[in-house]
């Protein structure tokens, strides 16, 4: 059998990462832990399955388990599928499943492309047009969506599997070998893709080579969060998108750890929930879910004792929240910015050097440059576009030459984020470079007025916008989310004016004030403003 190692030299700053001429990451991920001794180990805890499962459902997976699995899926897969490098779209909800699936397609020399599981039938639809793909695999609780989809769409995969049942990917597993030769690949080779949100317009692929994996697990799971295999991680973000794939399976993996898995909406008491009973030792979530969290620890205590510390990406996180959990669980939430396109966090607060309100320090790694208009970069405190350098960056959209040419220039990556780096070196969120502001003639980030309306009490989330005045002049408007609808009045909103007013310059407070029950966010919890705009 061909090397697939890979060297991580961890005494460089960054830590350098070398790979074997032939290189597939799922021997790395998967099969090296056989070596090591990490057979008998816990990989994946089912946190949806009692305590006393129904037969066929297990609790535990062992990396042993999860090795054989990966296998004989890759074998089934492979069988199936009508050309080699294919791509096997799957809509399969956190499980063991998604790993089997994930990395057996990997390993077989097919492309897996996990899909948000929140879409509907006609987004499913272009995904298996634009994608091509030789093969779907999804879990039941998505087939009604799906079968429509398939019934609406020109193009027809080779094959689709259903991941329960019988003459599903569950009941056929047993069929097929436990052995697996990997395909051969670099780490330069096309891996598997990701689709973009698509919060302003249709989705895009982006294509991830077998070392982008490595990257982030290198240059965050290890030398940003400090990650070793006793950490058990469990996120609330879940495996369809980048920042849950890497939070609940590539970097556990990557340390020979556990994940908790959970298909369940991510509520606050289901969070609690599963760390008071699995235990983890990092929690991953987004700033949506802590506020909420918050609130119903308002109601009452839960036992954070386990947790080491928690991450959050998606959005900004506010400082207000940052202090309140502090105070509330005596942990830490660690910021972050990632992307699709890079995979995972690129820009993050640590344990070590943190600063409420801002995303931190560039990941090891990964280069930052902020520019304006004219491609000049910014002087320090000045705010502008927010281009990345890394090794987990796509390479290009597929079937999108000109998003491809638009967003990845030269090596960079164009995040489409508008940034500024203070003089401490920790880098500031204004908004994505579309929800920018021009009030009064000056540049003004909704950020910084949706922070200073969430730290008065009666605020959990708030989002800004822009609206034309009788005078077609641009000022800010407000939706907000409050702790209790009950309270939404007149004179909240003339409270809440003021409170804006006494905390940041006079052009920036909102000029009107909308309370709604919930914002339009994308699934990986970023707000969609261009929702609230006026028409």
């Amino acid at each position: 059998m061909a090397d697939h190692s890979v060297t991580i030299d961890h005494s460089a700053t960054p830590s350098q990462i070398e790979y074997s001429p032939v290189f597939n990451v799922a021997v790395t991920m998967i099969d090296r832990h056989m070596v090591e001794g990490r057979g008998g180990y816990p990989a994946i805890i089912n946190a949806d399955v009692n305590a006393d499962p129904e037969e066929g459902a297990e609790r535990q997976v062992t990396y042993q388990q999860l090795a054989e699995r990966v296998n004989r899926c890759g074998n089934l897969l492979r069988s199936l599928a009508s050309e080699p490098g294919g791509r096997i779209l799957m809509v399969v909800k956190d499980c063991p499943e998604f790993f089997y699936i994930f990395w057996g397609a990997i390993k077989a020399g097919l492309v897996p492309v996990p899909l948000n599981t929140l879409l509907r039938a006609d987004d499913y639809r272009f995904m298996i047009e634009d994608s091509d793909c030789t093969g779907l695999v999804y879990s039941p609780e998505y087939q009604s969506e799906i079968t429509s989809a398939l019934a609406a769409s020109g193009h027809h995969p080779a094959f689709v599997l259903c991941t329960e049942g019988p003459s599903g990917m569950s009941g056929l597993l047993q069929d097929y070998s436990f052995v697996l030769e990997p395909a051969p690949a670099t780490a330069d080779s096309e891996c598997f893709w990701l689709y973009s949100s698509g919060s302003t317009g249709r989705p895009k692929g982006a294509v991830h080579r077998h070392r982008d994996i490595a990257a982030t697990c290198v240059h965050y799971a290890v030398d940003t969060l400090g990650m070793v295999q006793d950490d058990i991680c469990f996120s609330a973000a879940k495996l369809f998108f980048a920042y849950g794939l890497g939070n609940a399976m590539t970097f556990p993996l990557w340390v020979g750890g556990t994940a908790v898995l959970s298909g369940l909406r991510p509520s606050p008491e289901v969070t609690f929930q599963i760390i008071e009973e699995h235990k983890p030792t990092i929690f991953f979530g987004v700033p949506t879910l802590y506020a909420a969290q918050l609130r119903a620890l308002d109601e009452a205590e839960r036992d954070f004792s386990s947790i080491r510390c928690c991450v959050s990406a998606g959005e900004a996180l506010p400082a207000d929240i940052f202090r309140r959990w502090q105070e509330k669980t005596g942990t830490l939430i660690l910021d972050g910015i990632g992307s699709t396109e890079a995979l995972h966090i690129f820009i993050s607060n640590t344990l070590e050097d943190y600063r409420p309100g801002t995303s931190g320090k560039p990941v090891p790694g990964y280069s930052l440059k902020i520019l304006n208009d004219e491609d000049e970069t910014v002087p320090t405190g000045e705010a502008g576009r927010l281009l990345i350098q890394g090794d987990s960056n796509s390479t290009y959209y597929w079937n999108n030459p000109q998003k491809t040419a638009e967003t990845m220039v030269d090596g960079w990556l164009n995040t489409g984020d508008t940034y500024f780096e203070d003089p401490d070196g920790y880098f500031v969120y204004c908004g994505r470079s579309d929800d920018m502001l021009k009030v009064g003639g000056i540049w003004c980030s909704p950020v910084e007025i949706e922070s200073r309306l969430i730290e008065h009490p009666k605020v959990m989330e708030a989002a800004i916008v822009g609206r034309p005045d009788t005078d077609e002049l641009i000022k800010p408007e407000a939706f907000v989310v409050l702790n209790e609808a009950k309270d939404a009045s007149d004179s909240l909103a003339d409270d809440l004016l003021k409170h804006c007013q006494d905390g940041l310059a006079r052009y920036k407070y909102p000029r009107w004030f909308n309370f709604v029950d919930e914002l339009p966010k994308t699934a990986t919890g970023k707000i969609q403003r261009f929702k609230l705009r006026p028409n």
